[in-house]
Parts: C-alpha cells; sequence; structure tokens
C-alpha cells in the first residue's frame, strides 16, 4: 500500500441527520430556576413513551430511503415533511416538573421533555406515534435535534436511579442534566464513544459487511466501541482487523452522530485498506463481508432499501437507512469520482 490517493479523500455531503439540532443548549439555562420557572408558560413539551415513540404529524407522509440520485439535494434544514408534535407544557403542570428535562431553547421558546404515553391527552392516536429510526430522517432539523437529545437523557435517567458509587437513590437537577445522592455524588447523562468506518481502497472499491444477526442481503460499514485508554484512531485499527483481519491506514475523520440506542455516539472515518489481502469475518461478529466497486454500490443505493430485489444473477446488497451515520458515509463515497 502506498497510502490514499490525494483525490481519494472526500467529506460528508451534509449533517448526518440526527446531528442537525438547532437548539441553544446552554448549561446556565439549566440552574436559572427563575428563567425556567417564568418560561413554563410558553414552553412546548416533547412526549416520549418507554418505546421512544412520540407524535409526529406527516405533511407529506414519510419520504422512505435515500436514493443515490438525491445525493446533495436532500433539505437538511427542512427534512422530508414529518413535524415533531409538542404540546403545551401549561397543560401538562403548572411548573416544571421533577422528571422534565430541558432540551434547549429555539426563537425564545423553552423545549423539554418528559415520558408519557398515547392518549396523554384526549384525541390522541398511538397509530401517530412514532419512534426516531422510523421518522428522524423526515423530521425537519429542530424535530430531529429535540427527539435525539430528549431520547438520549431520558433513557439515561431510566438506568441512572442509583448512585454507581454507594448505591443510594438519586434524584434529578439542573433541569434533568445531573442525577445526585444523598452523599452529594453527582452523574452526568453518559454517552458510549463509537467509531464506525469506510474502508476503501483509495480508488473504486469499499468494504461492505453484514453482522449475522441482520437479515439477509443488508450490509453496512463497520464499527465497534472504543475501550478505556483507547483513542479513536487506535480503535478504527483494532476493530477492523479483529473483524474482517486486515490492517487500514489514512484513517481521517468524517463526522460524527448520536445513536441513543441506548446512549452511543457514532464517531465516523473513512481509512484504506489493501483488498488483495484476504478477508478473514471474527466467528460470531461478522457473517460476510466483500469488496464492492462504486458502480455496485451506486446501484444498491439506487435499488432502495427493504423489499428490494436484486436482478436474476446480481447479488442483493441492502444498506442502512438514511437515520443512519453510515448512510450518509457510503452515500458520500458513492458520489465521489
Amino acid at each position: 500500500m502506498t497510502g490514499i490517493r490525494e483525490d481519494a479523500d472526500f467529506a460528508l455531503l451534509g449533517p448526518p441527520v440526527l446531528s442537525r439540532s438547532t437548539v441553544l443548549r446552554d448549561e446556565p439555562l439549566r440552574t436559572d430556576t427563575d428563567r425556567l420557572r417564568s418560561g413554563w408558560a410558553t414552553a412546548q413539551l416533547v412526549v416520549v413513551d418507554e418505546q421512544g415513540r412520540t407524535p409526529v404529524t406527516w405533511q407529506s407522509g414519510p419520504a422512505g430511503e435515500f436514493r443515490a440520485g438525491d445525493a446533495g439535494s436532500w433539505d437538511a434544514a427542512a427534512g422530508s415533511g414529518g413535524r415533531l408534535r409538542t404540546r403545551p407544557a401549561g397543560g401538562y403542570a403548572d411548573a416544571p416538573p421533577a422528571d422534565a428535562v430541558l432540551l434547549g431553547e429555539a426563537d425564545g421558546i423553552a423545549y423539554w421533555a418528559v415520558r408519557g404515553r398515547p392518549n396523554l391527552v384526549e384525541g390522541d392516536d398511538p397509530s401517530e406515534w412514532a419512534d426516531l429510526r422510523a421518522c428522524g430522517a423526515d423530521l425537519d432539523a429542530l424535530g430531529a435535534g429535540l427527539l435525539t437529545t430528549a431520547v438520549a437523557v431520558l433513557n439515561w435517567h431510566d438506568a441512572a436511579g442509583f448512585c454507581s458509587r454507594d448505591g443510594s437513590p438519586t434524584t434529578t437537577h439542573n433541569a434533568g442534566w445531573v442525577r445526585r445522592c444523598a452523599e452529594g455524588h453527582e452523574e452526568y447523562p453518559r454517552t458510549d464513544p463509537a467509531v464506525i468506518c469506510l474502508v476503501h481502497d483509495g480508488g473504486d472499491q469499499v468494504l461492505l459487511a453484514r453482522q449475522p444477526v441482520w437479515p439477509a442481503g443488508r450490509y453496512s460499514v463497520l464499527a465497534g466501541f472504543v475501550e478505556a485508554g483507547e483513542s479513536l484512531e487506535a480503535c478504527v485499527q483494532r476493530e477492523v482487523a479483529e473483524e474482517v483481519g486486515v490492517e487500514v491506514s489514512d484513517i481521517r475523520y468524517l463526522g460524527s452522530q448520536a445513536w441513543p440506542f441506548p446512549r452511543s455516539l457514532m464517531i465516523g472515518f473513512h481509512a484504506v485498506a489493501d483488498p488483495s489481502v484476504p478477508l478473514c469475518p471474527a466467528d460470531g461478529e461478522i457473517a460476510e463481508a466483500f469488496w464492492v466497486s462504486r458502480a455496485e454500490l451506486r446501484a444498491a443505493l439506487e435499488r432502495g432499501d427493504w423489499g428490494a430485489r436484486a436482478e436474476p444473477g446480481e447479488r442483493l446488497v441492502l444498506l442502512p437507512g438514511k437515520v443512519s451515520i453510515a448512510r450518509s458515509m457510503l452515500e458520500a463515497w458513492a458520489a465521489q469520482g
């Protein structure tokens, strides 16, 4: 390997879908009690149920999956017709309740998140509730940012009821961004960093892989969690070597996106590997892995995702949906050349 060609470097075509937040996340807001109380009268609530669903209004219906022809043309700010349906905070409580989380402010309006369920108010239709995987790509930037943050922080609260140091119960503070036990030990929302890497040959081939639990035909790029004491670049090298048995070089950062299932931060890279080196999929982790050409990847993007069928003699390759940063990475690489 002589390294990456200068013209083989690339960037994402736009922000990853779940990284489009327009809300002001200003930490001092969370401790300004007077402002929180005075702003509650005009605040809006994002209600999220135990399955991570919230009510969504569709202006034009879900747009379906992102196709190669859409690369760079999708309106990141407007989304694809979905709007988060919030509700007035004053109709829920007279003041911010202890279990509410301040998501931030936008255009002078405070947005909070609470756990709830369909029929919280009369007229709620459970069929109109959708989770982040289903609607995140179709929401506008405001809605995508609000729901991503709401799901992430509420998931943390569900798992953080007891102090990790002494095991005593914890209570919420700072508008839902701190939990504190009786001894004064504080804990903050957890985020687990994970790398995700598009491996290519510096030319016109990219490496795809499938986990054993995925449906036949579904493929993505490689990913793994960062270990304690490990740099992001070292994690990329280790994970790729462990999962498919090849070494990578020229590791370059692409972008990042929250993935609150339950609490990950996906940190995207691309790197170069030698396609002549035999692939050795890790037993139990990778069911199959192979190199595909840029033309074949573009064909897979044009074909679409779930329900697609291959032509006779053609390998069926289904790719991650638009809500995943993996899709953004593959779209960006496919658009080169």
